[in-house]
């Protein structure tokens, strides 16, 4: 098969990585890929959020099946244009993709489905949602209902800080995202992901991962895009998996496929686990990312053959085959990152990385400038390891993280703590 992915990230690395080891993979073009990327396959200049030109690209280069990574593409309806050219598609529908461009729709949903999640309001305006915080008081979560590349979520311990996120939000911190505001209630408890595939049909989980998406240690700082992920998450024990498939991710499915929109793709369900009892968070409709880069060193090859069955509707016939073993990837970010951080600072020692089935750097923002590799995002590298244990994939990742020789970036020196104590 010629294979194209459509993104940039680790996320997409990681992918690509896996499925470049599965021998039924002949060519693989990723659009546009980075500097790590380049290194494993074919790197395209393409604009990804233009569907014609996506599928135009994929005639001209007889591409056989296209993974669309990122969720932006998805809700401008990338997968869409594909499946109307008759062209092999992994990744949702526009209008299922909604599940993540919209918290409002996912809330409408869910609440359609029975499914267990968080009580919330959905605001248009800034001063009733004023008064809805006001109402309800603290701990509270502002989400900007649209796209906000994950940082669209403020967790506020106060009152203040509440108001002050609605300001910002109506005020275009996070531009046409933030336009519309959904209010939740704050859920204790612990964080987890569950991936599953859907083929519109059937249903398929693909692994759990738990991620740290705050920047500094101990969970400290502001959320980020996630700063580091290990998996399974000992949180989501089989029997707790059990009632999200049945109480969350199977309605959802269901009510998704009754309102004519039947998904098609990875579903990621974030979910909160208090005495035994699974809430939704969020839904994501595409691998997460850093969650992605442990998935993807766990399950190897077999990812081509899952995601390629469900985008033809067979996933009936399929299972996944897990090794009894745990994957923990660091992230390496700009300083200053989630703020604003310098471009284009060198990075060195890579080359000087071991790469095989136990130990992986993933680039999510890196360029080759010059011969050199350089950050050219916030974060930049996906440093990750296999063990037979968590501790022992943690000490790989940690002794690959400190061989890289880049002054210009920083890192959690606790990812993993939950699980490890």
């Amino acid at each position: 098969m010629n294979i194209l992915i459509l993104g940039s990230g680790g996320r997409e690395h990681s992918l690509a990585w896996a499925v470049k080891q599965n021998p039924k993979c002949d060519r693989l073009i990723v659009a546009p890929g980075n500097a790590g990327i380049a290194q494993i396959a074919d790197c395209a200049k393409l604009d990804i959020m233009d569907g014609g030109a996506v599928v135009t690209f994929a005639e001209e280069n007889a591409i056989d099946f296209v993974i669309v990574g990122p969720e932006a593409p998805l809700a401008v309806g990338v997968a869409d244009r594909l499946r109307e050219a008759g062209l092999l598609c992994f990744g949702p529908s526009e209008g299922a993709a909604r599940l993540e461009a919209s918290k409002s729709f996912t809330k409408e949903i869910c609440d359609a489905a029975k499914a267990p999640t968080a009580g919330y309001g959905h605001f248009t305006e800034a001063e009733a949602a004023r008064a809805h915080v006001r109402a309800k008081g603290a701990p509270i979560v502002i989400k900007a209902d649209g796209l906000a590349a994950g940082k669209g979520v403020i967790i506020a311990m106060t009152e203040d800080e509440a108001l002050a996120a609605i300001d910002d939000m109506f005020g275009g911190a996070f531009g046409g995202a933030g336009a519309e505001v959904v209010i939740e209630e704050f859920m204790e408890g612990e964080e987890a992901s569950l991936f599953v595939l859907c083929d519109g049909e059937n249903i398929l989980s693909v692994g759990t991962a738990q991620d740290h998406k705050r920047v500094g240690d101990g969970d400290t700082g502001p959320n980020t895009g996630g700063m580091g992920a290990y998996s399974p998450a000992p949180v989501l024990s089989p029997d707790i998996e059990a009632i999200a498939m049945e109480q969350i991710v199977k309605p959802t499915m269901a009510e998704m496929a009754r309102r004519g929109m039947p998904f098609q793709g990875v579903l990621y369900a974030g979910l909160m686990i208090k005495d035994g009892q699974p809430r939704l968070v969020e839904y994501n409709v595409r691998f997460g990312d850093p969650e992605c880069q442990v998935l993807m060193m766990r399950l190897g090859a077999q990812v081509l053959d899952l995601l390629h069955a469900a985008a033809e509707g067979r996933l009936n016939e399929m299972s996944v085959t897990w090794a009894e073993d745990h994957a923990l990837t660091v992230v390496m970010a700009a300083l200053g990152y989630p703020g604003d951080y310098e471009k284009g600072t060198p990075i060195g020692a890579l080359d000087t990385m071991p790469e095989d089935s136990h130990h992986m750097v993933f680039h999510a923002g890196t360029a080759e400038t010059g011969g050199k590799i350089v950050a050219t995002g916030g974060r930049v590298l996906n440093v990750t390891a296999r063990g037979a244990t968590l501790q022992e994939a943690r000490d790989r990742a940690y002794g690959m993280v400190e061989g890289i020789d880049w002054p210009g970036g920083f890192y959690r020196r606790d990812i993993g703590w939950r699980a490890l104590g």
